[in-house]
């Protein structure tokens, strides 16, 4: 019997691995010139003092083919705009930074220090000197195209997007079919999202069940949306970030983490899209780069939420959201995204350890969803079993917020719209496995967080189902039927939810009880390989073999090398005595797996005794 159980994973993130590293065989030329401000009375000038400023933090956007809307390579680029630089810095607009300092420190921060900022201030109210020629630094050396160099795979975008001239932000998924006829594995994706200076934003999402397929109206075409909902049909959780914004350049996954890339799987990309005011043409393409390295280390990504919380009455400056975790696993904390829409002020992240302390993960005290960005731990925090992660993010619906939609303020509720709002905590955690642990420890971290979001909403769907796929898989088979169950009474026509409580019914026996939920979902998804397999097995138990050919056939048609379902085709044939097609299939199941004992002894029945077919 295929496995029933089904991940669901509300993302905005997914597969891949991303850091603001700006720039390339630059960061080992930054002196200690520019961190000692000039003694009092020493002129302060662009090519000692702050060009290597600039060429650190403003450069990886401010360049040709970049997303800032002018260079700041040269001393006339930065003559021409010292003044408006002067004003961005010293309100921190600019260079875009969000977090506050902590102790945790986040890989390739780009926050300037008060000593630069006004260091920044002098050098333009002394009139922006250029000083002396030999003072300069060595400019950035970016490197051009493909930033890992050639991907040993391309694919782009079947079709463009048409981004229209003026509206709102635009959201839109480009559908990447894989280009692999096997398992491969990646230790890099980079995203080429198309014209940056209306890209604002882009996440990948790995789509191995193809759910995202049939939200296209025509294929290559995409479709519109800003929060994903991707499914998986065995315990695969999404376990990487990959994120793009103006001024990031990707990495490779860290060793041990390559990621895996199937036959049949989809890359979505997620796009945030601003107009220009003229139509923009769209058509975005990654590049694959493959290792022959199998990953060893398996990251996953907790999400912390409260979107029920979210109703916002206009004029509310301090509207509060929590959420908390307690983690059932010692877990070490690799990367953190905040995310919030135009209301959202403040956002924190606590880790409260079992002790009683505290240790602050992030604190955005001013929010800006417009800078918005997953933050990569320089070292890895180590956080024990017991430990609660709280998020706690403050709104502000009022007039006085600059970044409020709306005049005047009107009620926000939660939703997809960016007009709406969102309270999402993303962790990219890993599980620290124990020699006494008999199951994957991130099963027990998903099991934990589907019973944690059921204590808030017991009318969630996806920790319904999810709760029960954790079950099934650890042989707890009674409540992950009472689960399963919940979830079909709250989506009746769900197909893979009827199918997966078929199928636990199924395991159980209770073969009776397991038809009408099988029949119910080929009735809402006649293609489904799972329900069609799940169902000819339950008519092949009660010796409904005509039957059960009929469904066996059609998984087979849907997954033609499936060598379970040709297998078990081959013994249904045989018991309705059409013993040379029986041959074939059996035969058939060995070419595509030679080591499938049930298609092998039963061959060898039918070659020995016909009236004998082991089930």
């Amino acid at each position: 019997m295929t496995s029933s159980g089904r991940i669901i994973v509300a993302c905005i993130v997914g597969l891949g691995s991303a850091a603001v590293a700006a720039y390339a065989s630059y960061a080992s030329h930054m002196s200690a010139d520019w961190q000692s401000p000039p003694s009092i009375g020493q002129q302060t000038t662009f090519n000692r003092d702050i060009a290597p400023i600039f060429f650190r933090y403003c450069a990886p956007c401010h360049r040709p083919g970049e997303a800032g809307p002018f260079p700041l390579l040269t001393y006339g680029d930065a003559k021409a705009r010292a003044r408006q630089i002067a004003v961005v810095t010293s309100k921190r607009f600019m260079p875009p930074w969000l977090p506050e300092p902590q102790e945790l420190r986040f890989v390739d921060e780009l926050r300037l220090s008060d000593e630069q900022i006004a260091l920044i201030q002098r050098w333009v109210e002394q009139g922006a000197v250029e000083g002396a020629p030999t003072d300069l630094p060595r400019a950035p050396q970016f490197v051009p195209g493909w930033q890992l160099g050639r991907p040993d795979e391309i694919v782009e975008a079947e079709k463009p997007f048409i981004l229209p001239p003026s509206g709102s932000d635009t959201y839109w998924n480009f559908i990447f079919r894989a280009p692999v006829d096997r398992t491969r594995w990646l230790k890099a994706i980079e995203i080429r999202p198309g014209d940056k200076r209306v890209v604002h934003h882009a996440n990948i999402l790995v789509d191995r069940n193809q759910a995202a397929r049939r939200q296209e109206s025509e294929r290559g075409a995409g479709f519109a949306g800003m929060e994903l909902k991707i499914e998986s049909e065995a315990f695969d959780p999404d376990s990487h970030f990959l994120f793009w914004k103006p001024g990031t350049v990707p990495r490779p996954e860290p060793e041990g983490m390559s990621l895996r890339l199937d036959k049949d799987t989809d890359l979505v990309l997620n796009i945030h899209l601003q107009p220009s005011g003229k139509p923009e043409k769209i058509q975005p393409s990654l590049g694959l780069y493959f290792t022959d390295r199998t990953a060893t280390l398996f990251p996953l990504l907790l999400q912390l939420e409260n979107d029920r919380q979210l109703d916002i009455p206009p004029g509310e400056r301090r509207f509060l959201v929590t959420d908390e975790f307690t983690l059932p696993v010692d877990v070490d904390v690799l990367a953190i995204y905040p995310h919030a829409h135009y209301l959202g002020k403040d956002l924190q992240a606590l880790a409260i350890l079992p002790d009683g302390s505290a240790r602050t993960l992030i604190h955005i005290p001013q929010w800006d969803l417009n800078w918005q960005a997953v933050y990569r731990y320089a070292d890895p925090v180590s956080l024990p079993k017991g430990t609660t992660i709280t998020m706690r993010y403050l709104y502000d619906n009022s007039s006085d917020n600059p970044a409020n939609p709306n005049d005047p303020p009107r009620r926000v509720v939660a939703g997809n719209r960016s007009s709406d709002e969102m309270a999402h905590l993303w962790l990219q955690v890993l599980p620290h496995a124990s020699r006494e642990a008999t199951f994957d420890p991130r099963m027990l971290l998903q099991e934990a967080m589907a019973r944690h979001n059921l204590e808030k909403n017991s009318a969630d769907f996806e920790a319904h189902y999810n709760l029960a796929a954790m079950l099934q898989t650890r042989g707890v088979q009674g409540e992950a039927i009472k689960h399963f169950g919940l979830a079909v009474r709250l989506r009746p026509q769900d197909a893979t939810a009827n199918n997966a409580l078929g199928a636990s019914l199924l395991a159980a026996g209770r073969i009776g009880e397991a038809l009408p939920y099988l029949y119910a979902a080929l009735r809402a998804q006649p293609d489904n390989f799972d329900a069609h397999y799940n169902l000819a097995n339950a008519l092949a138990s009660q010796d409904r073999f005509v039957e059960a050919i009929e469904h066996y056939r059609a998984a087979i048609r849907l997954h033609p090398n499936d060598a379970n379902a040709e297998a078990n085709l081959g013994s249904a044939l045989a018991e309705t005595g059409n013993l040379p097609e029986a041959k074939l299939h059996f035969q058939r199941a060995l070419q595509i797996d030679p080591s499938h004992k049930l298609a092998r002894e039963n061959l060898e029945q039918i070659s020995r005794d016909p009236k004998y077919l082991k089930q």
